[in-house]
């Protein structure tokens, strides 16, 4: 059935190619269906322009996004580092004051002994 109508169709449409219809109203038909496809044409090249347009500005706006990313995420990195930095200075020099407190309380000791030793 659907073979039948599609064959009824298509000689139905080479029937009507076949024919010339020379009338005004048929040759102003036929220009503004022209003219349409023409339009469609434009049409469909500005589009495809804006959506190559889009993806562009969507691409450089995700490559800055990524840069700040990067940016704040090496920002992060130093200050913590940073913050390691410092803690480990100032428990170097707890220890340092601790070692030298550590070695005057010996030397009082031992000045102290040697005081006793003399009396």
């Amino acid at each position: 059935m659907n073979t039948k109508l599609f064959v009824i169709a298509a000689a139905a449409v080479l029937a009507l190619s076949a024919c010339k219809n020379e009338t005004p109203e048929a040759q102003q038909q036929a220009a503004e269906a022209a003219a349409a496809v023409d339009q469609a044409g434009a049409a469909t090249a500005d589009a495809a322009q804006q959506s190559v347009e889009a993806a562009a500005a969507a691409t450089g706006e995700a490559a800055g996004e990524v840069a700040a990313n990067t940016q704040e995420a090496a920002d992060a990195a130093a200050a913590a580092a940073n913050e390691a930095a410092a803690g480990a200075a100032q428990a170097t020099a707890d220890a340092a004051q601790n070692t030298a407190d550590a070695a005057q309380n010996i030397a009082d000791k031992a000045d102290t002994a040697a005081e006793e030793a003399k009396n």
